[in-house]
């Protein structure tokens, strides 16, 4: 039994009880979660925005703790065996994050996400732990009977969201996303296997869903992390479009050049090989390939890179009019090179999804869905669903 303290910014003392766990945090495929930014170039607008995946994996994994905790207080019987599991579970939830997070997952893959990666991964982790971690794949892939432990690791209010909100508010500074973890998480139980919150949270539950419909719109979906991460998507599309037209794209970083080289049809797949290269990748490879292409000889890569570096994004509008008449000022650009200039792009927000309820476990009425307790309650307040916004990128 370990006894690691980590001090984490956000949550303060992080315990490490499990042999297991500390084993996984050291290994290298967790270890390079500290060189890829959890947001992102979101630090071009909130310069303090530059923590980790290794950060929000340990904040996770202990709220993940403190969950089970709660569960337990409360009657929920939870074997040290099962904690362990569920804590290695979401601790490496995002092992198979690439560089940038999100904003470049499609771009070293066709059709293949995170989440497949990461399971891969903890594949791979656990031949080389001679099945310490099959508890925990089988928590993470919800095939465990005991439905409310995944629900902790994937769900409308599971630990991943509650890290990641707090944390990033913390980071970025918008204290909008500033949520009640604690509070959240005091007011859990579980109710015919799954997780439930006590109707005394559900101000915290109406909180934290409008924080995080803040976040997205201030924070993730801003205009010009936006502008800057589609610029950063458009640049390795051009990559990838020279090289179906049979031209040669070598840089000085070999770990990059391994994937430019991949047949597309390897780039739908996961096999030993590839992901053994993936996981040598990370944030600073990107850096040092845009740094190579200030002097390619392709005008769009040139351009690219030389933009993202000095921070001279796109201009965004959300006006389709406007967006018009700015294309009109480049009559002269060559046709075929307008999409890596102008483009457009419709992002929808569902802050709340009817799919996979929040329960609300009353005193008088048992267990009803969020918004059919916000309905009887007639409280004033309830979260947009879904919302839509179209944003046209422009030199």
């Amino acid at each position: 039994m370990s006894n690691k303290i980590i001090n984490d910014p956000v949550h303060g003392f992080i315990r490490v009880k499990f042999d297991t766990a500390l084993r996984c945090i050291n290994h290298i495929y967790f270890q390079r979660l500290r060189n890829i930014a959890q947001l992102g170039l979101t630090h071009f607008v909130y310069p303090g925005a530059i923590h980790s995946r290794f950060h929000h994996a340990l904040g996770a994994f202990h709220l993940m703790q403190v969950a089970i905790e709660q569960l337990r207080v409360k009657g929920v019987e939870i074997s040290d065996t099962e904690e362990e599991a569920a804590c290695l579970a979401i601790l490496l939830h995002d092992i198979g994050h690439g560089p940038f997070s999100h904003a470049l997952e499609k771009s070293f893959f066709k059709k293949i996400s995170h989440e497949q990666i990461s399971l891969a991964l903890m594949k791979s982790m656990n031949e080389e732990f001679n099945g310490d971690l099959s508890f925990a794949i089988e928590i993470f892939t919800n095939q465990y009977p005991r439905k409310f432990f995944h629900q902790l690791i994937s769900s409308q209010l599971d630990v991943d969201r509650l890290d990641y909100l707090k944390r990033d508010s913390f980071y970025s500074g918008v204290i909008e996303g500033n949520i009640a973890v604690d509070r959240i998480l005091a007011m859990i139980d579980v109710v015919d296997n799954e997780i439930v919150l006590h109707e005394k949270g559900i101000m915290s539950v109406q909180h934290f869903l409008l924080s995080r419909n803040l976040m997205y719109w201030q924070v993730y979906l801003h205009k010009t992390v936006m502008s800057a991460e589609f610029m950063l998507i458009k640049f390795f599309e051009r990559i990838y479009e020279l090289i179906q037209k049979g031209e040669n794209i070598t840089t000085s970083n070999p770990r990059l050049n391994y994937f430019f080289k991949l047949a597309e049809g390897e780039r739908s797949q996961l096999s030993p090989e590839i992901i053994s290269e993936f996981v040598k990748l990370d944030d600073s490879d990107v850096w040092t390939v845009l740094k190579d292409m200030q002097v390619a000889s392709d005008e769009i890569l040139r351009n690219l890179s030389r933009r993202i570096l000095a921070r001279q994004f796109y201009k965004v509008s959300f006006s389709e009019k406007q967006y018009t008449e700015r294309i009109a000022q480049f009559s002269n650009l060559d046709l075929s090179l307008s999409p890596y200039y102008h483009f457009s792009d419709t992002v929808t927000m569902v802050a709340y999804s009817t799919n996979q309820p929040i329960k609300i476990l009353t005193k008088n009425s048992g267990v009803q869905h969020y918004e059919e307790y916000i309905a009887k309650n007639g409280m004033i307040y309830s979260i947009e669903n879904k919302t839509s916004k179209t944003f046209y990128y422009s030199l």
